[in-house]
């Protein structure tokens, strides 16, 4: 069997988070802010995605994983993800995901998995005690990806690496099955704050699971909390450069900056002609103050919709449905490439 040689695709963004703890201003400006911009781009259908079946590659109380479900979704619909515009829905809804990542088990290769960043980052020394789910779910990844022959997927840089893998799936099962099916997808990472920094230590990425509340903003934090945090963000003595030049080596600097130019939607450039020469007695309130203005309105939109999760409950079931009517004939098409007896 062949597919056309020169197709050509839909324009098409998929990207999705995974519901393991509360969401972050990393999360909001590595993703769902870039996420709310495609969308209203209107160049592209757009699909995002609950991942919660990623999230069971560490063991989840069920309870947790149903809340943390709802206010991942409760954050993206809060930040301006409209499921009128774009498809919104759970990954668990729509069981073609399980279906091709096993398709995708069997193109990709061992080594291709054991050279994943983040595997090797999660496993560390105790890579044999953790779950084949974890070692493997690159390759679920990239079914989310191709079951909706997404062409574009907007990312943080930290996902980059997965979305690569993506492509070599892609270009594998089409050279396998002399077919031109599955699009080469590109990544997407694009303006300031692409990954965001731990408050606390400069160089490691903002994280839901960080020890201390301290090293993070939460989507759910208040005013006063915000504000707190980034008074207490550590920084060094030297005020703001007057290039970006100056901030080389300088992590936590750097990234309060990247915050700041993220959430104002100015380039780092932008940021520093205005502060230049300022100390960060001036600079982290006048961030505080900007952080809680974007935040706020989201923050209480978000504790809005998880007082109604039934409301929540049906915009995603509804989304699943869509989900499912585009992913289901390209599963079906992938079977009869594959060869699978289909009644």
């Amino acid at each position: 069997m062949s597919d056309t040689p020169t197709r050509s695709f839909t324009p098409r963004a998929f990207s999705g988070i995974k519901p393991s703890g509360g969401l972050t201003l990393g999360n909001y400006l590595g993703a769902i802010k870039r996420f709310v911009d495609w969308q209203e781009a209107g160049t592209h259908e757009t699909i995002y995605c609950v991942v919660d079946l990623h999230a069971i590659t560490v063991w989840q109380d069920p309870d947790m994983l149903h809340a943390a479900t709802r206010e991942v979704a409760a954050g993206y619909l809060a930040s301006g993800i409209d499921p009128v515009k774009s498809i919104l829905f759970n990954q668990s809804q729509v069981p073609a995901h399980v279906e091709l990542s096993w398709i995708f088990s069997c193109v990709a290769r061992m080594g291709w998995m054991n050279r994943m960043t983040q595997w090797k980052e999660k496993a560390g020394k105790n890579a044999e005690k953790e779950s084949l789910g974890l070692f493997a779910y690159p390759a679920l990844m990239a079914a989310d990806i191709l079951l909706y022959h997404a062409t574009h997927v907007p990312v943080g840089e930290d996902q980059k690496q997965h979305v690569e893998l993506t492509r070599d799936i892609a270009q594998k099962f089409n050279h396998d099955y002399k077919v031109d099916f599955f699009p080469e997808t590109l990544p997407v990472i694009e303006g300031p704050a692409t990954r965001v920094m731990n408050l606390r230590d400069g160089t490691k990425k903002m994280s839901k699971s960080g020890e201390s509340d301290m090293e993070r903003i939460n989507m759910t934090d208040d005013a006063d909390t915000i504000a707190k945090k980034f008074k207490k963000a550590k920084t060094d003595p030297a005020p703001l450069p007057e290039t970006m030049e100056g901030l080389k080596d300088r992590p936590e600097a750097r990234n309060l900056v990247d915050i700041y130019a993220g959430l104002a939607g100015l380039s780092d450039e932008q940021v520093i002609a205005e502060y230049a020469g300022a100390g960060w007695g001036r600079f982290k309130p006048a961030l505080a103050d900007l952080a809680v203005a974007k935040l706020g309105p989201i923050s209480a939109e978000m504790a809005r919709l998880m007082a109604d999760p039934a409301e929540i409950d049906r915009i995603l079931a509804h989304g699943a449905e869509q989900a499912r009517a585009v992913a289901d004939p390209i599963l079906t098409r992938t079977k009869e490439i594959v060869g699978f007896v289909q009644s």
